[in-house]
Protein backbone atom coordinates (compact mmCIF):
# COMPACT_ATOMS: atom_id res chain seq x y z
CA UNK A 1 0.00 0.00 0.00
CA UNK A 2 1.35 3.28 -0.55
CA UNK A 3 1.07 5.43 1.83
CA UNK A 4 -0.33 9.04 1.43
CA UNK A 5 1.54 12.44 2.15
CA UNK A 6 -0.67 14.45 5.39
CA UNK A 7 -0.98 16.99 2.51
CA UNK A 8 -2.62 14.69 -0.13
CA UNK A 9 -5.02 13.33 3.23
CA UNK A 10 -5.52 17.38 3.60
CA UNK A 11 -7.12 17.42 0.63
CA UNK A 12 -8.70 14.17 0.06
CA UNK A 13 -10.59 15.38 3.59
CA UNK A 14 -11.23 18.64 2.19
CA UNK A 15 -12.97 17.23 -1.22
CA UNK A 16 -15.13 14.63 0.85
CA UNK A 17 -18.66 13.89 0.01
CA UNK A 18 -20.60 15.32 2.63
CA UNK A 19 -24.18 16.78 3.77
CA UNK A 20 -24.41 20.35 3.68
CA UNK A 21 -24.48 19.73 7.43
CA UNK A 22 -21.38 17.81 7.60
CA UNK A 23 -19.34 20.32 5.65
CA UNK A 24 -20.43 23.01 8.05
CA UNK A 25 -19.64 21.02 10.94
CA UNK A 26 -16.01 20.51 9.13
CA UNK A 27 -15.32 23.67 8.11
CA UNK A 28 -16.57 25.89 11.27
CA UNK A 29 -14.74 23.26 13.79
CA UNK A 30 -11.13 23.84 11.27
CA UNK A 31 -12.11 27.38 10.88
CA UNK A 32 -12.78 27.91 14.82
CA UNK A 33 -9.30 26.19 15.86
CA UNK A 34 -7.51 28.00 12.69
CA UNK A 35 -8.68 31.53 14.39
CA UNK A 36 -7.34 29.62 17.87
CA UNK A 37 -3.82 29.55 16.00
CA UNK A 38 -4.05 32.75 14.39
CA UNK A 39 -4.88 34.30 17.52
CA UNK A 40 -1.73 32.65 19.42
CA UNK A 41 0.47 33.43 16.55
CA UNK A 42 -0.41 37.23 16.71
CA UNK A 43 -0.38 37.63 20.66
CA UNK A 44 3.17 36.03 20.52
CA UNK A 45 4.55 37.77 17.29
CA UNK A 46 8.19 38.12 18.51
CA UNK A 47 8.33 34.35 18.81
CA UNK A 48 8.89 31.65 16.51
CA UNK A 49 6.11 29.23 16.60
CA UNK A 50 8.30 25.72 15.71
CA UNK A 51 8.11 21.94 16.84
CA UNK A 52 7.75 18.90 15.19
CA UNK A 53 4.36 19.05 13.12
CA UNK A 54 2.84 16.27 15.30
CA UNK A 55 3.81 18.49 18.39
CA UNK A 56 2.27 21.64 17.20
CA UNK A 57 -0.60 20.00 16.14
CA UNK A 58 -1.18 18.26 19.48
CA UNK A 59 -0.66 21.75 21.13
CA UNK A 60 -2.97 23.32 18.53
CA UNK A 61 -5.41 20.43 19.42
CA UNK A 62 -5.27 19.44 15.94
CA UNK A 63 -4.97 15.71 14.05
CA UNK A 64 -1.85 16.15 12.05
CA UNK A 65 -3.34 15.89 8.44
CA UNK A 66 -5.66 19.13 9.72
CA UNK A 67 -2.49 20.95 11.39
CA UNK A 68 -1.07 20.20 7.59
CA UNK A 69 -4.75 22.16 6.06
CA UNK A 70 -3.48 24.91 8.36
CA UNK A 71 0.37 24.91 6.92
CA UNK A 72 -1.33 25.41 3.40
CA UNK A 73 -3.00 28.04 4.18
CA UNK A 74 -0.28 30.51 6.50
CA UNK A 75 2.45 28.65 3.83
CA UNK A 76 2.62 31.79 1.39
CA UNK A 77 2.42 34.69 4.41
CA UNK A 78 6.10 32.56 5.79
CA UNK A 79 9.31 33.70 5.45
CA UNK A 80 10.72 30.43 3.94
CA UNK A 81 7.76 28.59 2.64
CA UNK A 82 7.75 24.78 3.27
CA UNK A 83 7.23 21.89 0.47
CA UNK A 84 3.57 21.11 1.73
CA UNK A 85 3.58 17.44 -0.22
CA UNK A 86 6.73 16.33 1.73
CA UNK A 87 5.61 16.91 5.46
CA UNK A 88 5.35 14.43 7.93
CA UNK A 89 4.63 13.91 10.99
CA UNK A 90 8.29 14.27 12.18
CA UNK A 91 8.65 17.22 9.85
CA UNK A 92 10.60 19.96 11.56
CA UNK A 93 7.99 23.57 11.51
CA UNK A 94 9.20 26.98 11.52
CA UNK A 95 6.65 29.64 11.70
CA UNK A 96 8.61 32.47 10.69
CA UNK A 97 5.50 34.53 9.48
CA UNK A 98 6.07 38.01 6.97
CA UNK A 99 3.22 39.70 8.90
CA UNK A 100 2.02 42.46 6.37
CA UNK A 101 1.69 39.55 3.83
CA UNK A 102 -0.42 37.28 6.35
CA UNK A 103 -2.79 40.34 6.46
CA UNK A 104 -2.64 40.55 2.54
CA UNK A 105 -3.58 36.80 2.43
CA UNK A 106 -5.83 37.53 4.46
CA UNK A 107 -7.88 39.90 2.94
CA UNK A 108 -7.41 37.77 -0.52
CA UNK A 109 -9.17 35.06 1.62
CA UNK A 110 -11.86 37.26 2.93
CA UNK A 111 -11.50 35.92 6.34
CA UNK A 112 -12.74 38.95 8.17
CA UNK A 113 -12.63 37.40 11.26
CA UNK A 114 -9.10 37.03 10.57
CA UNK A 115 -8.09 40.24 9.63
CA UNK A 116 -10.39 42.55 12.09
CA UNK A 117 -8.50 40.34 14.91
CA UNK A 118 -7.89 42.83 17.71
CA UNK A 119 -4.25 41.31 18.15
CA UNK A 120 -2.91 42.67 14.57
CA UNK A 121 -3.10 46.02 16.70
CA UNK A 122 0.11 45.55 18.42
CA UNK A 123 1.57 44.00 15.31
CA UNK A 124 0.63 46.83 12.24
CA UNK A 125 -1.05 50.13 12.99
CA UNK A 126 -4.15 51.40 11.29
CA UNK A 127 -2.32 53.23 8.98
CA UNK A 128 -0.37 50.34 7.91
CA UNK A 129 -3.32 47.96 7.76
CA UNK A 130 -5.27 50.79 5.70
CA UNK A 131 -2.69 51.17 3.01
CA UNK A 132 -2.07 47.38 2.81
CA UNK A 133 -6.03 47.28 2.19
CA UNK A 134 -5.52 49.81 -0.17
CA UNK A 135 -2.39 48.34 -2.58
CA UNK A 136 -4.72 44.83 -2.01
CA UNK A 137 -7.76 46.61 -3.36
CA UNK A 138 -5.93 47.96 -6.29
CA UNK A 139 -4.59 45.19 -7.19
CA UNK A 140 -7.89 43.22 -7.67
CA UNK A 141 -9.73 46.71 -9.57
CA UNK A 142 -11.54 44.91 -12.51
CA UNK A 143 -10.51 46.66 -15.27
CA UNK A 144 -12.32 46.65 -18.79
CA UNK A 145 -11.20 45.87 -21.83
CA UNK A 146 -13.99 47.72 -23.48
CA UNK A 147 -13.42 50.43 -26.39
CA UNK A 148 -15.31 53.78 -25.62
CA UNK A 149 -17.03 55.45 -28.56
CA UNK A 150 -14.88 58.33 -28.59
CA UNK A 151 -11.19 56.63 -28.59
CA UNK A 152 -9.50 56.28 -31.59
CA UNK A 153 -10.35 52.76 -33.57
CA UNK A 154 -8.05 49.67 -33.18
CA UNK A 155 -7.81 49.11 -36.76
CA UNK A 156 -5.62 52.09 -36.31
CA UNK A 157 -7.35 54.52 -39.22
CA UNK A 158 -7.15 57.33 -37.11
CA UNK A 159 -10.62 58.16 -36.80
CA UNK A 160 -12.61 57.41 -33.48
CA UNK A 161 -14.11 54.19 -33.25
CA UNK A 162 -17.62 55.20 -33.28
CA UNK A 163 -16.87 56.84 -36.94
CA UNK A 164 -14.85 53.64 -38.18
CA UNK A 165 -15.32 49.71 -36.91
CA UNK A 166 -18.07 50.90 -33.89
CA UNK A 167 -20.16 52.35 -36.52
Amino acid sequence: MIHMSLYNEWQELCEKERTEEEYNKFWNTYLEKEMKIYEFILDNHEEVVEGKLAELAEKFDMEPVVFTGFMDGINTSLKESVKLEELSEESNICLKVDFEKLYYNMLDAKAYWLYNLPQWDNILSQERRNEITKEYNRAHIAVSNKIGRNEPCICGSGKKYKKCCGA
